[in-house]
């Protein structure tokens, strides 16, 4: 979902799905139907009508739109199709995933003609959910059918920067989606609530939006959830569900074990906190120091974090989840006693540094990957030895523009690909 002004067709969805206008979703019932109304991504819509109105004398016949979730990707091919009056056939690369499930799924649908002699778009959702060793020939099918299709082909995409697409992207043309700014997004809440006959306080609905970090889709439901039995939204309700999320954070479930030595209060901590075990691992790793002062309690807290670290350890070599347990034990009720007393001091509780590093660091490398898959294949050595070598190619592109086009050209590399070389 996205943009600004969405038109109401809940009459239509209340025919299609027989429900009273309450219980529909307001992410379908205000998603946009045609072109027109997805605002916020002006230069992605452009490209789409761009796209679909010249299909037949494009060289790629296929859109691989990318961007972060909830920023309107889905919606607009829904949009595209409306807009020009064509049937869409939706599937979603996490269902159907191996070579004989696409073509018996995308591979019928692009054979058949449209039900109603109409023309026809083809949507494959969550491309990115193609992974792993049950999904092989997923990829290369959808390749084939790209080359081979008649009717235009929409696909989405949160990271398209991983190697194994670099096939897939050849035969795209790439089209971004941006995070929707607060105005924007705020403007869309807006418009909802004066069709819902919603009262709204405009600073509520910037903190709402704010919450959402861009994210159309999340914004409209936590809208819908707060609104849905008093039928207004206040700074008591938002306050309400930021406490709410605040009860099940990682700080919180700090608490429990950093100020107290009774092992029963620690020991459920981190029960409803969504971090996986390694990321409490590295939370507790993080801020013990900063809780405990006395060398010896540092010593033994860290004695149990280090016997979690090898119950972990052994579950990941044996499958043995029985050990969890232990490990949950030792994290949680073992740094608790580990203290003679609580400290009285406060402390803020932060998150690890380490893993928003090795983000940062995978972020800036996913292009340069991406560049060097695609070089290694055209040259027959490994991507590690292009990596290596790869600034010679980024002087190329920056001295000798001929060569730099030539080599474009011969490695079929896309845009941001090539302005990343120039760099």
């Amino acid at each position: 979902m996205s943009g600004l002004v969405y038109k109401d067709y809940s009459k239509k969805l209340i025919n299609n799905a027989a429900m009273p206008s309450s219980m529909i979703p307001f992410t379908k019932k205000y998603c946009p139907v045609v072109l027109a109304d997805v605002k916020g991504q002006d230069a992605a819509v452009k490209t789409i009508h761009a796209f679909a109105a010249n299909f037949k004398k494009q060289k790629k016949k296929a859109l691989l739109l990318y961007g972060p979730s909830g920023t309107g990707k889905t919606c607009a091919a829904h949009a595209m199709a409306h807009s020009y009056g064509l049937e869409i056939i939706e599937v979603n690369a996490s269902d159907f995933r191996t070579k004989e499930q696409i073509l018996q799924r995308v591979g019928s649908a692009l054979q058949q003609q449209s039900l109603f002699s109409k023309g026809k778009v083809i949507l494959i959702d969550e491309i990115d959910g193609l992974a792993g060793n049950k999904d092989r020939g997923g990829l290369p099918t959808i390749v084939q059918l790209i080359d081979s299709t008649v009717f235009p082909i929409l696909l989405t995409v949160q990271n398209p920067w991983d190697f194994k697409l670099n096939n897939l992207k050849r035969r795209c043309e790439m089209v971004e989606f941006l995070p929707l700014d607060t105005e924007s997004l705020a403007s869309l809440l807006a418009s909802i609530c004066k069709k819902e006959n919603i009262t709204y306080e405009a600073d509520v609905l910037k903190g709402l939006v704010r919450r959402s970090g861009g994210d159309a889709r999340a914004a409209t439901t936590d809208l819908q959830t707060l609104t849905e039995l008093s039928n207004e939204i206040t700074q008591k309700s938002l306050e309400e569900l930021q406490e709410r999320a605040k009860e099940e954070s990682m700080p919180s479930a700090l608490l429990k074990i950093f100020k107290t030595t009774d092992p029963l209060i620690a020991i459920h901590a981190f029960d409803n906190v969504k971090e996986d075990i390694d990321e409490q691992l590295l939370w507790i790793d993080q801020n013990l120091p900063e809780e405990y002062e006395k060398n010896s309690d540092l010593a033994k807290a860290y004695d149990a974090l280090s016997r979690a670290d090898v119950f972990k350890r052994r579950i990941r070599r044996w499958q043995y989840w029985r050990f969890l347990v232990y490990v949950n034990a030792l994290m949680t009720a073992g740094i608790a006693v580990s203290k003679d007393e609580k400290y009285k001091k406060f402390v803020q509780y932060k998150p690890t540094g380490r893993l928003l590093k090795i983000w940062w660091a995978n972020q800036k490398n996913l292009k340069k990957k991406a560049i060097a898959a695609k070089i290694a294949e055209k040259i027959h050595c490994s991507a590690k030895e292009v990596i290596r070598d790869i600034e010679y190619f980024k002087v190329i592109f920056k001295k000798n523009k001929q060569m730099a086009q030539s080599i474009t050209e011969y490695l079929e590399l896309d845009a941001e690909e090539v302005a990343w070389l120039r760099k």
